[in-house]
């Protein structure tokens, strides 16, 4: 049975930004029209106005070429990041175009990093949405980079990411797992948790200090929490080099905001060659959850599957 698609024509403005709202199958996914690419707003067809994506529109950094606001909802960027390339303005009006089940969002070309990107998005055949992260060389020579799917949450929640344990040799004497840490994350903070099978971050508004983690999950997904909802992203995880000392989930907060992020694996892009990296967007209600294993365990990875 195909997915329904409805385009709501009308634009909704969501932080102040004229947004274009459209409906897959169970969800609604709103793209604002004159920043970009971007997804600003993300819920349920069961509670249309809980938008599980927090939005900043006055929030950001003075660069080389202006004012970068973090704009909030969901965004691509290239890995690894680097001043000023990653944080080129995106406040120009994007492309829509829309078929039957799909709808891809183009950003402007940028000329000075050599890429342009765009997102696609569609029902998902197992429930859920893809979203579909495509980043071209529009250069003169080869680029090595990897996609970066960035999404600013809801604040007052909690990230999860899994780090189950897997064997890579049959005594158990080699290492399976690892975390990278950036300069100025303090692992004594409260904000991070660690257990056997997750890693724990949450989200305070009166933090004083930012954190950031990273890993390669197990499996892969990563999560998060906030108000009883449940938004999960999961991914596929490919062979290859990753970024950041070799993760694929990454996590970032502050005071503002908190940032879920999935990445793909370094490739080196041809003039006019393309990368991927696709996430599957699912909801669920899963009503009061603790950061503990236990809870994790019991309440949400049976819905995961």
């Amino acid at each position: 049975m195909s997915k329904v698609f409805r385009l709501k024509v009308e634009e909704k403005e969501v932080g102040g930004f004229k947004t274009k709202l459209f409906f897959l199958d169970k969800f609604i996914i709103g793209i604002p029209t004159e920043i970009g690419p971007r997804i600003l707003y993300f819920a349920s067809t069961e509670k249309p106005e809980f938008n599980l994506f927090g939005v900043l529109p006055d929030v950001g950094m003075q660069t080389s070429e202006g004012f970068w606001r973090v704009y909030g909802g969901h965004r691509l960027w290239s890995s690894p990041e680097a001043k000023p390339r990653s944080y080129s303005l995106d406040n120009k009006p994007v492309k829509i175009e829309t078929d039957k089940e799909t709808v891809t969002v183009h950003g402007n070309p940028e000329t000075a990093n050599s890429v342009q990107k765009t997102i696609s998005i569609r029902p998902h055949p197992k429930g859920g949405i893809q979203v579909i992260h495509t980043i071209r060389n529009i250069g003169r020579w080869p680029i090595t980079l990897a996609c970066w799917a960035l999404s600013v949450m809801k604040p007052k929640g909690f990230a999860i990411i899994p780090i189950r344990s897997s064997k890579v040799d049959e005594e158990g004497l080699l290492p399976d797992r690892h975390i990278t840490i950036w300069p100025y994350t303090d692992l004594s903070d409260k904000r991070l948790t660690f257990t056997n099978d997750f890693i724990f971050i949450g989200q305070d508004p009166e933090a004083g200090s930012p954190v950031k983690i990273g890993t390669m999950a197990n499996p892969s997904w990563t999560a998060y929490w906030v108000e009883g909802v449940a938004f999960v992203k999961g991914f596929q995880k490919k062979e290859g080099e990753y970024p950041d000392f070799g993760c694929n989930v990454e996590v970032y907060t502050n005071a503002n905001m908190l940032e879920l992020e999935t990445l793909g694996p370094l490739q080196t892009l041809e003039p006019n060659d393309t990368i991927r990296h696709t996430e599957i967007w699912r909801i669920f209600d899963v009503g009061e959850l603790t950061p503990t294993s236990e809870k994790i365990k019991g309440n949400l990875e049976p819905l995961i599957g």
